[in-house]
């Protein structure tokens, strides 16, 4: 892990692609001001974690319950 010390209007960089600075430092938070490609993602960490938890439980799945849920949709269809 890097660990760097940077001040408000300061910031880094990632390769050639993706910028990071510093806004402001308040009360003990930090907004930073990402700069990245549109085809780069970006989560806050618990969102990322978030997503990857939801990753796995998906693929706990497994067919029979992929049929239940096709049949649950086309009864709710067929009751309308």
């Amino acid at each position: 892990m890097l660990v760097l010390t940077r001040k408000t209007g300061e910031g880094i960089v990632i390769g050639d692609e993706i910028r990071v600075r510093i806004l402001e430092n308040k009360e003990g938070r930090i907004r930073l001001g990402i700069e990245a490609p549109e085809d780069q993602t970006i989560h806050r960490e618990e969102v990322y974690q978030r997503i990857c938890q939801e990753n796995k439980e998906a693929l706990q799945w497994n067919v029979s319950d992929y049929k239940t849920l096709s049949q649950t949709i086309l009864d709710r269809k067929g009751d309308k």
